[in-house]
């Protein structure tokens, strides 16, 4: 839609009408015009002498980028969400919708580069976990924010490669995506109260779609070798301590618990640890538009028998 600069100033003005319906009519007229209005939007927040105004403006675009927004995890869900990179980045810009991902890319691939020449002579599952927990926990500095657990930063990964402390999904996330470039089998593990990460047994990942079914139906595609627990330095443990920590939660042994998870409910998991966190922030608005984006992924999600 063609924008027009002076009928779109003329709208701005009228949502100083005191009328909440005209200004609902007028906020509709500016939000049809689409992304495309966003910089005249932008222009406007600076010059609006009014501090109302500007929340209005303010409202208007977060309105716009969030429709942009689950269109395109709608999308990339559709499609077949095989690139978890893709998913994880566009849960980034509901915060932060001028994210760069060709930048947060390049910060992943310098974390491969720094795994890949301490790689360079482990050839044991074990002896590459190890190497990558050098890198990972003791060179660049990741760790758990135990003190701050449940802010909205921890579930960012660009935050949390910035802050270098995360939760335990945005922790398996990092370490999962740098694992898969290096061709090393390493996959999230959805659990109840926990995130964790699944080492599987002789698989090309460069060479098989490990978000198909195939792949998630459970060990039809390699045995899962150990665990490891990205939010407590990479520490690696066995099937026997899942099914401690399972019978502690008093939770029934289902599959699902002990194997890969799909890209989809990783994302959903994300946006569900953000729901939570915006609203023990106390940002209802914030936490009420995550679990819109809960509700659209989870028809394409994994059922948990």
């Amino acid at each position: 839609m063609e924008i027009n600069p002076e009928e779109l100033r003329a709208l701005i003005f009228l949502l100083e009408d005191p009328d909440p319906e005209v200004q609902e009519v007028v906020r509709q007229k500016i939000t049809d015009f689409g992304p495309e209005v966003i910089p005249f939007l932008e222009e406007a927040f600076l010059k609006e002498p009014t501090t109302e105004n500007q929340i209005h403006i303010n409202e208007m675009i977060e309105d716009i980028q969030f429709s942009i927004l689950k269109s395109a995890i709608l999308n990339w869900a559709s499609t077949g969400a095989k690139d978890l990179f893709d998913g994880v980045y566009l849960s980034c810009l509901f915060k932060y919708p001028q994210l760069n991902k060709q930048d947060l890319n390049n910060r992943i691939d310098k974390i491969k580069l720094d795994c890949w020449l301490e790689l360079s002579f482990q050839k044991t599952p074990i002896d590459k976990v190890r190497a990558l927990n050098y890198i990972l926990y003791n060179r660049i500095g990741l760790k758990g924010n135990t003190d701050n657990y449940h802010i909205p930063d921890n579930c960012y990964i660009n935050r949390v490669l910035e802050l270098k402390k995360g939760n335990p999904v945005s922790m398996a996330i990092i370490y999962s995506l740098v694992a898969q470039r290096l061709n090393i089998p390493i996959f999230g593990v959805n659990l109840p109260q926990h995130f964790i990460l699944a080492y599987k047994d002789d698989l090309d990942i460069q060479n098989y779609d490990f978000n198909s079914p195939e792949f998630l139906e459970y060990n039809r595609v390699g045995e899962v070798l150990f665990y490891i627990n990205p939010f407590n330095n990479g520490s690696v443990f066995s099937k026997n301590n899942l099914d401690q920590f399972l019978d502690q939660l008093k939770i029934q042994h289902n599959e699902y618990y002990y194997n890969p998870c799909s890209n989809i409910d990783i994302i959903i998991r994300v946006f569900r640890n953000l729901s939570f966190a915006y609203e023990k922030a106390g940002d209802e608005v914030k936490s009420a538009k995550i679990q819109e984006l809960v509700d659209l992924l989870f028809r394409f999600g994994t059922p948990v028998a």
